[in-house]
């Protein structure tokens, strides 16, 4: 079983429900899954770029990615519908575990200057989404290997109801929250 997962049960429900009062453990929020979206204008112009994002997509989530695709056209930006023009991966269970026991201890503690995660960036609902600029900072993409720098959107969708409950369940589960 997931680290996380352990330490989701063990410590930070009983937390949970001694702070808010709950009655009963199905009220106590918890993480439904984590997106991994990463937008790759280029790939209008060139479609290798895809390929390389894709597979750097693969290392960091363990799972393959869904090639997005323009739903309109717009031709400013040169694109017609049904271009790919991103991708994203959906993680739950176990995957999702260990996903963001490897985000909060290994890769967020990499970037330059961090001073932990926005609290601000709860959506009201309790979901929270994080803008990373590199995919660099993850341990399994190597420095050689990458064409260009991009960055990604990572949401973490939860069954919080407030954004309240949802901060104390990631900062329960060990998200660098700054001070």
């Amino acid at each position: 079983m997931a680290r996380l997962k352990e330490r989701f049960l063990n410590e930070v429900t009983p937390a949970l429900i001694q702070k808010f009062n709950y009655t009963t453990v199905m009220q106590v929020p918890k993480i439904e899954k984590v997106v991994i979206n990463m937008g790759v204008g280029d790939a209008v112009a060139n479609s290798k770029v895809l390929d390389s994002a894709v597979s750097d997509m693969q290392l960091i989530a363990g799972q393959k990615p869904v090639i997005t695709r323009a739903k309109k056209s717009i031709a400013g930006f040169k694109l017609r519908e049904n271009m790919p023009i991103g991708v994203k991966v959906t993680l739950r269970g176990e995957r999702m575990y260990h996903f963001l026991d490897k985000l909060f201890n290994v890769t967020l503690p990499r970037v330059r200057d961090f001073h932990g995660v926005s609290t601000k960036a709860f959506d009201g609902r309790g979901n929270y989404t994080l803008g990373l600029k590199e995919q660099l900072i993850f341990p399994e993409i190597e420095y050689d290997q990458v064409d260009k720098v991009r960055g990604m959107d990572i949401v973490i969708v939860t069954t919080a109801k407030s954004d309240e409950e949802s901060r104390e369940l990631l900062a329960g589960l060990g998200m660098p929250f700054a001070k």
